[in-house]
């Protein structure tokens, strides 16, 4: 198990980087998270919603994610209460308080049996743990770190990011703060995103082992532009690039700005990811009117509540700014929420239940919200080229007329979502990979705005990916004990490890 001294400490990028490694090895590994709360999620082949940071896991696995990889995804609503997402279909709503109170202890079983049919499966499953397994205010209903930990007996390194300062006290603290019974099982740490001649930390890292007893395993250098997906987009910064990926001279004259309304609870917020990699664009989150002003595009992204984010684009002065836009021929996509919210109408009893409100306008389209969540892998043609995709949405679309369809299948009958003027709408998820379909549409985006921009003609989104994941691998092979790391998979928990007073309280 990858555990982290805090969240973000790096437990998806290590995880990820530690399957890749494996699968280069000739082992059959596999991912695992048993509990993931986030907004950013995918659609397996058999129609089941996971975390993506658990697909990108299995991409980099090189195996098919399925739900046995993360069979509890918890998508945030609000400050109180999240869907509840089990075997990759949606149960219901709860609080955190009626969560931890004693669904969650419930849910024990059924994710031991998901590792154990993995593990059945796999010669190897590397699982990744949720915030810090020393939140001892959650260690009773805990199931994901040292809950399932200790359930199946699974050695535990600890990763701590060196860049926020503190690693050493969060090392020794995170291993303290454990009852004996669970830091029984910590076998080591990892250092994530060192900067700097590695040697100046030595002393330090000597003297944690002699305090805890446990070896660190690894000092990871910190790397520029991973670009991997991430749990959520809580953490995205306004006015900041979405990836900090190496910028590449456009392909043409000009570069191509878009801009990204980082509405509440957005989710997916990965599917720009592809535009960012395209030489000459240029991708940012935006939150206020003016800084739509010099966008070649607009994007409203998904959302896991819709109406929220409507009242949230009009309080902003966002939904008028849009709306001059469309007056004016300049581009607009929504996608998912985001093309609810261009519609005319949303009926929605379920995900806010604030019953009938007027969308933007801009598209011939009524929404209704169904009970029932569409999960899907749609396959369609748009702009002459083929797109795949995936579908994660209570809402029902109904195109009015006057519109023609985004996606279409082979015989030009709409699939979904439609097109007016330079504003267009679709439900499907991670469309803009498709990189014949991303290059038409980007060329037709240039020419509404006006710009001499030229998509290159041989960016690869899944190549890029690829190589993305290979430099987790790298950073693994290069700059971790890897000796140990096998020793942990082959042999489990080492024996006799220190107990670190006090321990849990």
């Amino acid at each position: 198990m990858v555990a982290g001294t805090t969240s973000d400490a790096g437990k998806s990028v290590v995880t990820a980087g530690i399957c890749r490694w494996l699968v280069r090895q000739g082992v059959r590994v596999a991912p695992f998270k048993a509990q993931n709360m986030s907004l950013n999620s995918f659609v397996t082949r058999q129609g089941e919603e996971i975390g993506r940071a658990q697909a990108m896991q299995a991409a980099a696995a090189r195996v098919e994610p399925t739900a046995l990889m993360n069979p509890v995804l918890l998508k945030p609503g609000g400050d109180r209460s999240s869907q509840v997402v089990l075997l990759g279909k949606p149960v219901g709503e709860l609080s955190a308080r009626g969560y931890h109170a004693g669904r969650q202890e419930q849910l024990l079983d059924t994710v031991t049996g998901c590792l154990a049919e993995l593990r059945r499966t796999h010669d190897a499953v590397i699982c990744e743990g949720a915030g810090s397994p020393a939140e001892i205010n959650l260690r009773r209903t805990d199931i994901v770190n040292m809950g399932i930990a200790r359930a199946a007996r699974i050695p535990v390194v600890v990763v701590g990011d060196i860049d926020r300062g503190g690693v050493f006290a969060s090392f020794f603290g995170t291993t303290a703060l454990l009852s004996k019974e669970d830091q029984a099982l910590v076998a080591g740490y990892l250092v994530n995103k060192f900067r700097g001649d590695v040697t100046l930390l030595e002393p330090g890292l000597d003297m944690l082992r002699g305090l805890t007893g446990r070896p660190t395993l690894g000092v990871l250098p910190f790397a520029h532009g991973l670009g991997i997906d991430e749990e959520d987009g809580m953490g995205v910064s306004l006015r900041g690039a979405v990836r900090e990926s190496v910028v590449a001279p456009p392909h043409g004259a000009d570069v191509l700005r878009v801009a990204v309304c980082a509405v509440p609870l957005m989710s997916n917020f990965t599917d720009v990811d592809a535009l960012a990699a395209e030489p000459g664009v240029v991708v940012r989150f935006v939150d206020r009117p003016e800084e739509l002003a010099d966008a070649d595009l607009v994007v409203l992204p998904g959302t896991r509540g819709t109406v929220r984010a409507l009242g949230w684009l009009r309080e902003r002065g966002l939904a008028a700014a849009i709306a001059r836009r469309a007056a004016e021929g300049r581009p607009v996509l929504g996608i998912c929420g985001g093309f609810q919210m261009l519609g005319e109408r949303i009926e929605d009893d379920v995900e806010s239940k604030a019953g009938t409100v007027e969308g933007l306008g801009l598209l011939p389209v009524r929404v209704r919200f169904a009970a029932e969540k569409t999960l899907a892998r749609p396959v369609g043609r748009a702009l002459g080229e083929r797109v795949e995709g995936y579908e994660i949405h209570h809402g029902v679309a109904e195109v009015t007329g006057g519109a023609e369809a985004f996606m279409s299948d082979d015989r030009g009958d709409g699939l979904d979502g439609c097109r007016v003027g330079a504003v267009w709408g679709t439900h499907w998820h991670g469309s803009l990979e498709s990189d014949a379909f991303r290059r038409a549409f980007l060329r037709r985006v240039a020419a509404d705005a006006g710009r001499a921009f030229v998509p290159a003609p041989d960016t690869s989104f899944g190549t890029l990916r690829e190589e993305q994941l290979d430099r987790l691998g790298d950073l693994i092979e290069e700059h971790a004990d890897t000796d140990a790391l096998l020793r942990l998979i082959e042999d489990g928990v080492p024996e006799g490890l220190a107990f670190v007073p006090p321990g849990a309280p």
